[in-house]
C-alpha cells in the first residue's frame, strides 16, 4: 500500500484487539476506503492504512471472523493517527504488551490516539486517557464503570473529540468518526462522498445523542439527549431541575420541548423508562422484586408496588406470573 507513492493526506494505523468489533472496523475502513479515492476504484491515494501487529498473528473478531495484519508495529510516528479497535468486554488480554508499549511511544510522540468501541478500555488501561474526556457506549457504561472507579464517562454522544484523544460508541458512529477526520485532513467533499455511498444521509457531529433501545422515539436532539441521561441514571433519578442543570437548559424549556416531542413531562418520561427497565428484570426469576426496586430507582418495595400497579394495573409480581404462563415456550432454563 505503500512504497514510492507520494505521502497520503490522511495515515491511519489500526491496532484491533483480540475478539474486536468487525462493523464498527469495517465502517471506519470503508470511509478512509472510499474517500482515498476518485469515484468507487478503492486505490489508497488520499488516504492510507494497516493494519498493525507485533507477531503477524490472524485477529479473531467478535463474530469469530479473523483478520490478517499487514504491517509490524514500527514507528508510530509514521502515522497521522493510531486507532484501537475494541471489542468484547472480558477479553484475558485484548493486546499485547508490546502493543501497549507501541501506544505509550505513540502518545509521547504527540500521535493522536483514538479508541472505537472498548478501545478506550484499552487506552484507559495503558494510562492513556488520564484528563481526558472518554465516550463509550451506552451499553458498556456500567461495565466502564466497574473497572474505572471515579471516571464518569460520557455515553450520551457517538463521539468525542478531546485535544489528541478520540473516542468513538462504536458500529455505525466509527463511520462517522472516520468522515470527521477525512473532512478534516482530505475534504467535505471526499467525507461526504464516502457517507453517501454508505447509504448514511449526512455526517453527525459528535455531540449527536447515542441512539437507545426505548419506546421513547423523538427527533428532538435535547430530548434524546434526556432520555440517554435518564437511562444513565436510572438507579438514582434526578429531579427535573438536576437535569436540566446537566443539559444546559432551564428547567421550562426542557418541560418544554419533552411537551412537544412526546406529550409527556420528562417526570413522566422517565418513570416509563423505569418501569420498562422493572419488566425487563422481572422476566429473570433469580432478580428479587426488592433487588428490581433498587436496581429502578425506586425508594422501596411498597413504591415500586404502587407506580407498577397504576400504570400496568397489577403488581409486579402478578406481572410476573402472566409473562411466564404468556410465552413458556420463549423461555430457555437458567
Amino acid at each position: 500500500m505503500v512504497g514510492s507513492d507520494p505521502k497520503p493526506r490522511l495515515s491511519i494505523g489500526f491496532i484491533l484487539a483480540d475478539r474486536f468489533t468487525l462493523s464498527a472496523f469495517a465502517n471506519f475502513v470503508d470511509v478512509l476506503r472510499l474517500a482515498a479515492d476518485e469515484g468507487d476504484r478503492s486505490r489508497p491515494i488520499f488516504c492510507r492504512w494497516h493494519v498493525l501487529s507485533a507477531t503477524m498473528n490472524p485477529v479473531r473478531s467478535s463474530c469469530g471472523l479473523s483478520v490478517q495484519p499487514d504491517a509490524r508495529l514500527g514507528d508510530p510516528s509514521r502515522f497521522d493517527y493510531i486507532v484501537v479497535v475494541g471489542g468484547l468486554i472480558g477479553a484475558v488480554e485484548p493486546v499485547g504488551r508490546e502493543v501497549v508499549a507501541f501506544l505509550q511511544a505513540a502518545a509521547a510522540a504527540d500521535v493522536p490516539l483514538v479508541g472505537i468501541c472498548t478501545g478506550a478500555f484499552i487506552l484507559h488501561h495503558a494510562g492513556l486517557m488520564n484528563g481526558y474526556r472518554c465516550c463509550v457506549s451506552w451499553f458498556h457504561r456500567e461495565d466502564f464503570l466497574e473497572e474505572f472507579e471515579g471516571l464518569e464517562p460520557v455515553a450520551d454522544q457517538i463521539f468525542v473529540v478531546d485535544r489528541d484523544r478520540l473516542t468513538c460508541s462504536g458500529g455505525v458512529s466509527s463511520a462517522h468518526l472516520a468522515a470527521y477526520l477525512v473532512e478534516k485532513h482530505v475534504g467535505r467533499v471526499a467525507a461526504k462522498k464516502s457517507l453517501n455511498i454508505m447509504i448514511i444521509e449526512e455526517a453527525l457531529a459528535p455531540d449527536r445523542p447515542q441512539p437507545v433501545p426505548l419506546d421513547l422515539t423523538t427527533r428532538d436532539e435535547l430530548v434524546r439527549r434526556a432520555l440517554v441521561v435518564m437511562r444513565e441514571t436510572i438507579e438514582a433519578p434526578l429531579t427535573v431541575t438536576r437535569l436540566a442543570q446537566r443539559l444546559n437548559v432551564n428547567r421550562r424549556t426542557l418541560e418544554r420541548r419533552f411537551a412537544d416531542a412526546l406529550k409527556l413531562s420528562p417526570h413522566e418520561a422517565a418513570r416509563a423508562i423505569r418501569l420498562a427497565k422493572v419488566k425487563q428484570l422481572l422476566q429473570d426469576p433469580g432478580e428479587s422484586i426488592t433487588r428490581i426496586a433498587a436496581e429502578t430507582g425506586f425508594c422501596d418495595v411498597s413504591h415500586l408496588v404502587r407506580t407498577f400497579r397504576a400504570a400496568e394495573g397489577m403488581t409486579p409480581q402478578a406481572w410476573r406470573r402472566t409473562h411466564r404462563q404468556g410465552a413458556p415456550e420463549t423461555r430457555s432454563a437458567v
